[in-house]
């Protein structure tokens, strides 16, 4: 089994946060890393990725839990999952997608009270010695220039 190693994030994870909810004000303070946006929810580019292009889809209203998501809501998470997947494999070409929830602190949720899904593009080899051995994580393009790609690649 391979494992992903991501040992740089252990000082986001730990360290203090903002009260208020990046996902709450993301239209507002962190519009730049919107991708595009529907009724229910919307998709980001993630400020602390693993990988170029990781995204997440949350929803707008400030719940943490995935069985608080109403039928509609989880339709519409999906529904723009398959269409961020869909435009970032045209965009960037991965060999392969991580997609998941990470349910409380415990389970790796940086942000537990806002629940969010992660779409982390995947190539081989995109884990190497260097986040592992020198706390130095490699991302090839600017996170600005990523989602202008994968937006361009909407429908």
């Amino acid at each position: 089994m391979n494992n992903i190693w991501a040992p740089w994030r252990v000082e986001y994870v730990t360290s203090p946060k903002d009260k208020s909810c990046i996902f709450c004000s993301a239209h507002k303070d962190r519009a730049d890393l919107i991708i595009t946006s529907g009724k229910l929810c919307f998709a980001l580019m993630n400020r602390f990725p693993y990988t170029t292009g990781h995204c997440m889809v949350a929803p707008y209203r400030h719940i943490g839990d995935l069985i608080e998501l109403t039928q509609k809501e989880a339709s519409e998470i999906m529904s723009m999952a398959q269409v961020i997947v869909a435009a970032t494999r045209a965009a960037l070409t991965p060999e392969g997608f991580n997609v998941g929830f990470n349910m409380g602190t415990v389970a790796g949720a940086g942000i537990a009270d806002h629940l969010h899904m992660h779409i982390v593009p995947r190539w081989k080899g995109d884990t190497n010695f260097m986040p592992v051995l020198s706390d130095v994580h490699i991302i090839s393009e600017h996170i600005a220039k990523t989602r202008d790609k994968i937006k361009r690649n909407l429908p």
